[in-house]
């Protein structure tokens, strides 16, 4: 293997230290996949979302339908954050970004609805907001992933034991049980 290095050139040090023959800087552009299977509506969906910085317009397009409000089929933009949370946590938790999603977008008549119903249901949910999914990962267990998530510190983390899943969204840090 031969290295070069040069300085003084005005040059990034990334871009002129050779391994092989090959700028160090020109490594191929990190791809983040995720797999979401929907409870309610049984459909299921693998793909890149990301390639590098950059987001993947019918990726996010596919996932936002995946994740539209099961009791009436309304759709609405999803905080992409939250795409990169869920893969992140697989990583943590060394799983597949493989998850089962039990609640993601919430239209505000469908909050209101389960508010009514249930005194676990915040009147002003991150869901409604497209904020927020409740999910379970594949591979790991859910209070695993609750303490996964909340050492990521990268918003609040709900923890329902007996209905088995993780509520994660992108707003402030946080946490309660269910």
């Amino acid at each position: 293997m031969k290295t070069t290095l040069a300085s003084g050139l005005g040059f990034s040090a990334a871009n002129l230290v050779l391994a092989e023959g090959k700028a160090v800087g020109d490594s191929p552009i990190v791809e983040r996949a995720i797999e979401l299977h929907n409870t309610h509506t049984g459909e299921s969906l693998q793909l890149v979302y990301r390639r590098g910085e950059k987001f993947d317009a019918a990726a996010v397009a596919k996932l936002r339908n995946i994740l539209r409000d099961h009791r009436n089929g309304e759709v609405h933009d999803i905080d992409v954050g939250l795409y990169d949370q869920l893969h992140d946590l697989a990583q943590a938790a060394k799983c597949d970004p493989r998850f089962e999603i039990i609640s993601g977008y919430r239209s505000p008549e469908s909050n209101a609805k389960m508010a009514a119903a249930s005194r676990g249901v915040a009147k002003h949910s991150l869901h409604m907001e497209g904020r927020a999914v409740d999910v379970r990962l594949h591979g790991c267990s859910c209070s695993t992933l609750r303490d996964l998530a909340l050492a990521a510190q990268k918003g609040g983390v709900g923890y329902y034991r007996r209905s088995d899943f993780v509520h994660i969204d992108t707003g402030r840090v946080r946490t309660w049980a269910g």
